[in-house]
């Protein structure tokens, strides 16, 4: 069982899961990559320390809350397969090494999907095309360090994403997100985490000329701060501002705050 968005493909250090990162699913994941959980298989060669090549293939009919066995080895045999290749230097400071990493993917949906074409009511067959492919680029980069110690994490890091898909049968068709978590930056708070985002996920000039004319894209501004209360305790309050919800440009722009309490045993 494989679970491509936290684990294997397009992972970042600095927004990658909603239990410890970010909140907003722009903020931590490229909203233009088919990430699947499911049964599947992987692979991954490093042949020196600083590069890698891997490759994973998930059932692309795996649903939630279900182990897969009845999707994974029953017709339709359709498995969305993800190919990427990165590099991870460690450039040197005064301080120490600064870890980063660069990474570049490309992805494969067998699964056919609707294209976008006004069907006049009914009276047209829109259609569907399978074999859907896309891109992605990653990079996560240390670049600020307090200490010397490279066991010591606190510093400033930056991260930044994009991604493309076909225009005529993915709503999404370019996605791009950048944001600077902080490790430490109040004095004496050192495993506590400061965190700012931006994403927008750009809807398909396809999409909106066919089927929905005021679509346009959504931008969201998130902030956290992750306070760590005990080891196994964190207390994260959070604040979101989101422009264009639902990428539709005559909808009334959204403010969301919270607190995210984590339990880690």
């Amino acid at each position: 069982m494989l679970e491509t968005n936290k684990d294997l493909f397009d992972v970042s250090p600095y927004a990658n899961h909603e239990d410890k990162d970010f909140i907003n699913r722009g903020s931590i994941r490229n909203a233009t990559i088919p990430h699947r959980t499911g049964i599947g298989a992987f692979a991954k060669v490093q042949p020196i320390e600083w590069l890698y090549v891997q490759a994973g293939a998930v059932d692309a009919n795996s649903e939630d809350r279900r182990i897969g066995f009845d999707t994974a080895f029953h017709e339709p045999d359709w498995y969305v397969g993800l190919v990427e290749t990165g590099v991870t230097p460690k450039w040197k400071s005064a301080k120490g090494p600064m870890p980063g990493d660069v990474r570049v993917g490309v992805w494969y949906d067998p699964r056919p999907k609707a294209l976008f074409t006004d069907t006049l009511g009914g009276s047209r067959d829109a259609g569907k095309r399978a074999d859907d492919m896309g891109y992605y680029v990653g990079v996560d980069q240390l670049v600020w360090k307090e200490s010397a110690d490279e066991k010591d994490s606190q510093g400033l890091g930056v991260f930044a994403r994009y991604g493309h898909a076909h225009q005529d049968a993915n709503q999404i068709a370019d996605y791009w997100s950048v944001g600077a978590p902080y490790r430490g930056l109040i004095p004496t708070r050192d495993a506590d985490v400061t965190g700012l985002a931006m994403s927008q996920g750009i809807f398909s000039e396809r999409y909106g000329d066919e089927i929905h004319p005021r679509a346009d894209r959504e931008t969201v501004y998130e902030w956290y701060y992750a306070y760590q209360v005990t080891p196994w305790c964190v207390i994260s309050p959070h604040a979101q501002v989101v422009v264009n919800p639902g990428s539709d440009k005559d909808s009334t722009d959204a403010v969301v705050g919270g607190v995210r309490i984590r339990f880690a045993f």
